[in-house]
């Protein structure tokens, strides 16, 4: 397989999204006074992030890593088992 410039353009954002994705489920799990509000402002942010390296996304984003990052809110009892 030939590696074009835009492969691995691709492959760059994927994995800066990745550490961002991965940095972002951490904090949330590691800050002891995060608030739901912190909280939400830092998923929020992570998804700012995603849309500047992949413009149009945000809902693919919503699909797969949000809830990711809402289930860390809810095992920190921080929001609802319902809420989205």
């Amino acid at each position: 397989m030939q590696w074009t410039p835009e492969l691995l353009e691709e492959n760059r954002k994927l994995r800066r999204l990745r550490l961002m994705v991965d940095f972002t489920i951490q904090l949330l799990y590691q800050d002891q006074d995060l608030t739901l509000s912190q909280g939400l402002m830092h998923i929020q942010a992570a998804r700012k992030f995603a849309e500047s390296l992949f413009p149009g996304k945000g809902e693919v984003f919503d699909l797969i890593y949000k809830p990711r990052m809402l289930r860390v809110l809810r095992e920190r009892g921080l929001l609802k088992n319902n809420s989205n």
